[in-house]
């Protein structure tokens, strides 16, 4: 499912639109208990549209769409007469990027039919391009209730789940998709490649307590977790009582989160926050942390990949054998690191993007930013966001040192040279590296440019403050002999 970083956040609802929402909700269930589906679900419709990001709103208005064609999987009799108008303006509002219509005019197409397949899977994509991958799971998930074995459905819900890295459930969708399409090169590769990542993510710990025989600890082992369980639900408790006084305050949703995190209780988090976005109205602060925990498994797998690399390189160096067939080789590690890193790079974006849209007077988000942006080789726009931060007087030499980066990527050794030399004057003596970083730039940069004798005087200036700092040392000569020569 294509990503679209540059999507419109889900404006979060204000307090009237709330009061609104949550008294049609109420009402609705009221007439669900009396069989009045055909008002419930304008209700619901209406809850949907004031709080789209809402799970609860959404998840009721399916059960109610369904319950209301007695779960026939087929919806009306004449939906394949009412319901090509809203599916033409589902995929046009799609098309242009107006994600919050095209939930809108799909949910159209599903009160006449809630199975519809191409309906749930564009809102699929509508609810990834807004951030809210639980409610595109949710979709697709539903339209597997009538096509389980639909290749193009499992294929997407399959890259859903390995974007949010859950590989356990994409490799059972992979093979689901292999086995309704024995020639698909794309699933056939998969099923290798995320074994390897739930094999990371899992830390290989499962195969390492695979002996029979017990150990003299698991008795502490096993008192020492029945301690951390009590721990917890202590520091939850609490929380839990102040959230259900208060349940439109963000920060109590902070706090249980991080309690969870800390206990090692990663989806118990996830599940506390998701909880929150209803009832705190989309906070700002609930989204963001959402993001970081979306985030945290995805570095970890990144970290273990280092790991086994290192470790995998160490062994080949002593040995030509590389592993057993049940293990990845040095290549499809590197190529399985480097794609982490490049999943790790988009991540961060989105988040520092979010976090300097949100902040704008905040410069060191601008600069997070514009280094991530630099790495991912999008130049012009590092170069939009580290010129923002370059006014604040504080950072100008940090966001100096990578807007020199930025030019002399783009080949204009002119600017690059500036910034660098920017950045060098107004560099703090308790940041030695960046001074030493500085400092090389500008030498190679100015040998590069035929400049020698200035790169002479700047590779000594960095060689007295450290010899050994990347390969000044040997720069130098070669620079000497060059002289030398000329």
């Amino acid at each position: 499912m294509p990503e679209q970083p540059s999507a419109s956040p889900v404006p979060a609802p204000n307090a009237e639109q709330k009061r609104i929402a949550v008294q049609s909700f109420a009402k609705a269930k009221e007439l669900l208990a009396e069989g009045g589906y055909d008002y419930a679900i304008q209700l619901l419709l209406t809850c949907c549209k004031l709080d789209p990001a809402n799970f609860h709103y959404r998840k009721q208005l399916r059960e109610t769409q369904k319950a209301k064609y007695g779960d026939n999987l087929r919806g009306s009799r004449f939906a394949f007469l009412t319901t090509p108008r809203w599916k033409a303006k589902l995929r046009t509002a799609k098309r242009n990027r107006e994600y919050l219509k095209a939930l809108e005019h799909g949910e159209q197409v599903l009160c006449r039919n809630p199975w519809d397949l191409g309906a749930q899977m564009d809102m699929a994509e509508a609810f990834d391009a807004l951030g809210l991958s639980d409610l595109a799971v949710f979709s697709l998930d539903q339209a597997r209730q009538k096509h389980p074995k639909d290749a193009t459905l499992n294929r997407a819900l399959a890259r859903l789940f390995e974007k949010r890295g859950d590989f356990q459930k994409a490799m059972i969708l992979w093979q689901l998709v292999r086995e309704a399409s024995p020639s698909d090169v794309e699933a056939q590769h998969k099923a290798k490649d995320l074994a390897a990542n739930a094999t990371i993510q899992k830390g290989g710990y499962e195969q390492a307590a695979a002996g029979t025989k017990e150990s003299p600890v698991v008795g502490r082992i096993e008192s020492r977790a029945t301690e951390k369980a009590d721990r917890l639900t202590r520091e939850a408790g609490p929380l839990l009582t102040r959230i259900a006084a208060d349940p439109t305050e963000p920060s109590l949703y902070l706090q249980l989160a991080a309690v969870y995190r800390r206990g090692g209780q990663e989806d118990r988090a996830r599940a506390v926050l998701q909880q929150g976005l209803g009832p705190t109205g989309n906070a700002f602060q609930v989204q963001l942390e959402l993001m970081e925990l979306d985030l945290a498994p995805v570095r970890k797998n990144l970290e273990h990949a280092d790991a086994r690399l290192k470790k995998l390189k160490a062994r080949s160096a002593d040995d030509t054998d590389t592993g057993t067939d049940e293990e990845m080789t040095e290549a499809e590690l590197a190529a399985l690191r480097a794609k982490l890193q490049k999943e790790v790079l988009s991540r961060e974006i989105e988040l520092y993007r979010v976090r300097a849209d949100r902040f704008p007077n905040e410069p060191g988000h601008r600069i997070e930013l514009g280094t991530r942006l630099l790495k991912a080789d999008q130049i012009d726009e590092a170069i939009a966001e580290l010129q923002q931060a370059r006014r604040d007087d504080r950072l100008k030499w940090r966001a100096a040192l990578y807007l020199g980066l930025c030019f002399k990527k783009r080949n204009n050794w002119r600017l690059a040279q500036r910034n660098f030399e920017e950045g060098l004057t107004g560099v703090p003596e308790s940041e030695e590296p960046v001074k030493k970083e500085l400092l090389y730039q500008l030498a190679t940069g100015a040998a590069e440019n035929g400049d020698l004798a200035r790169a002479l005087d700047l590779g000594h200036e960095l060689a007295n403050l450290d010899f050994a700092f990347k390969n000044i040392g040997k720069l130098l000569d070669e620079w000497h002999d060059r002289t030398q020569s000329a």
